[in-house]
């Protein structure tokens, strides 16, 4: 029998692509002057009769695609993940190869892995999605002169897309207020390091005004943090709406906290929306699972923005940086 790949030449891989023989010389030796979906054709075709040109040759065609790293939480939070998708969809059919970096939790900063970065690879560009920046961090990326771009986060040294975390929480607020609630109550995902301000401290920050221009207040006593564990996260729920005059009204940071704050009102007998309004945040599948009443964010389309706006610094390098806010918006089910 014929090893793989022995005896197959040029001709064959043309003939599988479907191109003539001069262009799978063009796409392996200068991968510049085909199309990129020529290159990809060749190349696959190549792969699958084991065709073994000159190692030169098939790394040229192969460095000619970007190589772009993207890092953050997205086995702990399901809207990094959704951010995610949103970063493959727009990469699809584009010249790029994506690289995924798994970070575990977003509660801790530095996050390790990302201090690494990029040292596990080589990258031509790198998107940092939901995690929390420091100083030391930031200067190496640009040591490194490594286009960056950040989702879900900010820092006034890098481009970013981000969403309104602030305004989120205030719609969260305004439509408990309109709801003619009188006792209102927080509960969101506790950090182990108060050096940064996370998305859930901007929430609250914009929920607790919405409620002092109304002349409300949030009860600090009434303000929990807990872990995105959801038996924990039900326990401190329960133990929130144990307290002397109970709240009527709870925004949650998260939508999985939102659901550990039903499960807990659920195990109490106290009715929703009758006797308490629950607000979560993301408009996850768990919030359309429960009709949830929730801040849904462009979360797709915040991925797509930042690779979009990657691709841009890869192509014309500039010291000049973009910050781009996009802007969250209620959902209305059953739980106001």
């Amino acid at each position: 029998m014929r090893e793989p790949g022995k005896g197959v030449t040029i001709r064959d891989v043309a003939a599988r692509a479907e191109v003539s023989v001069s262009t799978v010389s063009l796409a392996l030796n200068h991968p510049d002057r085909v199309s990129p979906a020529t290159r990809e054709r060749v190349l696959s075709a190549a792969d699958a009769l084991s065709f073994v040109p000159k190692e030169q040759a098939i790394a040229r065609a192969r460095r000619t695609a970007k190589r772009i790293g993207v890092i953050g939480p997205f086995s702990s939070y399901p809207a990094a993940m959704i951010r995610l998708a949103g970063v493959l969809a727009a990469a699809r059919g584009e010249p790029v190869d994506v690289v995924v970096f798994d970070e575990p939790s977003a509660a801790t900063s530095p996050a390790p892995l990302l201090a690494s970065l990029p040292r596990t690879g080589r990258l031509d560009g790198l998107l940092i999605v939901s995690l929390p920046l420091d100083e030391p961090l930031v200067d190496r990326l640009h040591s490194l002169d490594l286009p960056t771009v950040l989702v879900d986060t900010d820092h006034p040294g890098l481009s970013s897309v981000r969403i309104d975390d602030d305004a989120g929480g205030a719609l969260a607020g305004a439509h408990l207020l309109d709801g003619g609630r009188h006792r209102f109550a927080f509960l969101g995902e506790a950090q182990h390091n108060d050096a940064y301000t996370t998305p859930a401290r901007r929430r609250l920050d914009g929920y607790r005004r919405a409620l002092i221009e109304h002349g409300r207040a949030l009860d600090p006593a009434l303000t929990r943090w807990t872990t995105r564990d959801l038996d924990t996260a039900q326990a401190t729920a329960r133990d929130l709406l144990d307290a002397p005059h109970r709240p009527d009204a709870i925004f949650a940071a998260d939508d999985l906290l939102a659901a550990a704050i039903v499960r807990a009102a659920h195990d109490l007998a106290i009715a929703i929306p009758e006797d308490l309004a629950v607000v979560g945040y993301d408009d996850t599948e768990t919030a359309r699972a429960l009709s949830l009443t929730t801040i849904s964010q462009p979360l797709a389309h915040s991925g797509n923005e930042g690779l979009r706006l990657l691709r841009e610094q890869m192509r014309t390098p500039s010291d000049a940086l973009s910050s781009t806010a996009l802007r969250p918006h209620l959902v209305h089910r059953e739980t106001t």
